[in-house]
């Protein structure tokens, strides 16, 4: 035995340890059953390619558990041979930041703490996410050979007791090891400073444009803090909820009209902002709302797209764009238009990152608030509003005209998204099967006032390495190009998730004025007539509309 390296036997390895589209995540309980973590870290450690010798970027969303994970990983770094390790000050990184560090210093890997937007807390969840060495998450047959390891493990191993002192930047030795410890913010700011004209915006923060984002207690309020109050010179409270919490306040980082509220409430109902932002745990999601305007995320991406050339990182006009299956074709028209690709991809960044790297596209996004570029390999939230105000500060028009404009020129995707949270997974299981079973006999048949031209279970063939992934989503396609998707979730801890996404298209000639719910309702109802959801569900309504 190696010198302050132990051995830990175990008496059987844990069996559910498999990662879903974005890591591992249990709640923070599972993860403090003895030698759960560290059975988890001790499989990243012996699937990862080059670990021995190589360089880790560990850090997290500050949520409980952050400090102490932290801890375990350096220690079982040491004891496989790591070189070294680059941390943060306080454990803080969000997750494009951590997607930049691996990318700026060719870092084997980073292993990533957070379960995203997730509530925190000694009773909320955690999660352990792997990156590859292009800083996007790690493919399915990583993550899969990783589960493989954890179902055999036997024991694991770990240098004996230390702290890894996070609160300030310093280095320190464990073992052979090296562990750096850094300003978490720098880097990311030095990025950001690349791509956006900072005179630009500040020039528009400085006038009378008051503006509020909500950190919602989570990992960007350090960074929002530095960039819009520091750099770019808004009012000091701006930024609200911006200290990182282990529980986020009690709150629940999810940025959208339900978890935000107070947010959405500042925006939609008063005249006291002209612009709202705000992101979620770890930082890769973002919600944009301007004054009585709330910003689709799939219209986000649509609108980033069509006026890309005012940004100073992407003048020079866009390679192409993708978006998720269950994200509208707003983005879609956009590209049309521009005379570039757009790809329609499964859920998960993983996807776009191989798009990325072979350099098909410039832009892309998901509808669940998630949107980014080929500067990092994540989806990124404070780019994304750097990106809206840089072009705010271009145009120099409220955020309400300029949605009105796009859908003038390109007509409008009504959209939506029904979350049904927390079901038994049984009863999720059983009507999604159904519907799956059903579907050969739809086409043609009537439905919301339409009929079903397309019923198909999603398949995505990746145009640049050839594999398929299968099973993404049951889609209903309509004769008008409206549809209906239906995707059971895989990032919550508790039951299942069903989600029910809703898409309506008006032409510019049309009506571009109507409520959402208003303009879907007659899908909405088809598809609870047809997937039984409230029955099937026993909910009345939704636990989120988006």
């Amino acid at each position: 035995m190696t010198s302050g390296v132990l051995q830990i036997s175990l008496d059987q390895p844990f069996q559910d340890q498999k990662p879903g589209t974005s890591g591992l995540r249990k709640s923070s309980r599972q993860f403090e059953t003895p030698h759960y973590l560290e059975s988890f870290i001790e499989a990243i450690l012996r699937t990862v390619p080059g670990i021995a010798g190589g360089t880790l970027v560990v850090g997290g969303d500050g949520r409980y558990g952050n400090r102490r994970a932290i801890d375990v990983i350096a220690r079982m770094a040491a004891a496989h041979g790591v070189a070294r390790i680059i941390t943060t000050t306080g454990g803080i990184l969000s997750t494009p930041a951590a997607s930049n560090l691996i990318r700026q210093h060719q870092a084997t890997a980073g292993i990533i703490l957070s379960a995203s937007h997730n509530p925190g807390g000694p009773d909320g969840d955690f999660g352990v996410k792997v990156n590859g060495a292009n800083g996007g998450p790690a493919p399915e047959s990583l993550t899969d050979a990783i589960y493989a390891c954890s179902k055999q493990l036997n024991g694991y191993r770990i240098w004996d007791a230390v702290t890894v002192p996070l609160d300030q930047p310093g280095q320190q030795q464990i073992g052979a090891l090296q562990v750096q410890v850094i300003d978490g913010v720098d880097d990311y700011i030095t990025l950001m400073q690349k791509l956006f004209d900072f005179d630009r915006i500040s020039d528009l923060l400085r006038g009378d444009y008051p503006i509020a984002f909500d950190a919602m207690h989570a990992v960007t309020g350090p960074y929002a803090k530095r960039l819009l109050e520091g750099l770019l010179g808004a009012p000091a409270g701006s930024v609200r909820n911006g200290t990182p919490l282990e529980d986020f306040g009690g709150g629940h980082p999810d940025p959208n009209l339900t978890y935000a509220h107070e947010l959405a409430d500042l925006l939609l109902h008063g005249d006291g902002f002209r612009f709202g932002a705000a992101c979620d745990g770890d930082g890769d999601r973002n919600m944009i709302l301007g004054q009585r305007c709330f910003v689709n995320p799939s219209d986000s991406l649509a609108v980033l797209t069509a006026n890309a050339t005012l940004v100073p990182g992407y003048s020079e006009g866009l390679a192409g764009v993708a978006r998720s299956m269950p994200t509208s074709a707003a983005a879609d028209v956009v590209a049309q238009q521009l005379g570039i690709p757009c790809f329609e991809t499964p859920t998960g960044w993983k996807f776009f990152g191989n798009l990325l790297d072979a350099g098909r596209i410039t832009l892309c996004g998901e509808e669940s608030f998630g949107t980014g570029s080929n500067h990092i390999r994540e989806k990124d939230g404070l780019w994304a509003v750097l990106f809206w105000l840089n072009i705010l500060a271009s145009r120099r028009e409220p955020v309400s005209q300029i949605m009105a404009e796009h859908w003038s020129r390109y007509g409008r995707h009504y959209y939506s998204r029904h979350d049904y949270e927390a079901i038994a997974s049984d009863a999720a299981h059983g009507l999604y099967d159904r519907v799956k079973t059903m579907q050969p006999a739809l086409v043609g048949q009537a439905f919301g006032g339409r009929s079903i031209a397309t019923a198909d279970d999603f398949a995505y063939t990746d145009p640049v390495d050839g594999s398929l992934t299968s099973g993404q989503g049951l889609r209903l396609l309509l004769d008008d190009g409206s549809r209906v998707v239906l995707r059971l979730s895989g990032t919550g801890t508790q039951g299942a998730t069903l989600r029910v996404y809703l898409e309506s298209y008006v032409p510019p000639s049309g009506n571009l004025a109507q409520d959402p719910q208003q303009a879907l309702g007659a899908l909405i109802t088809a598809i609870d007539g047809l997937a039984e959801i409230k029955a099937r569900t026993g909910m009345d309504r939704p636990t989120v509309i988006t």
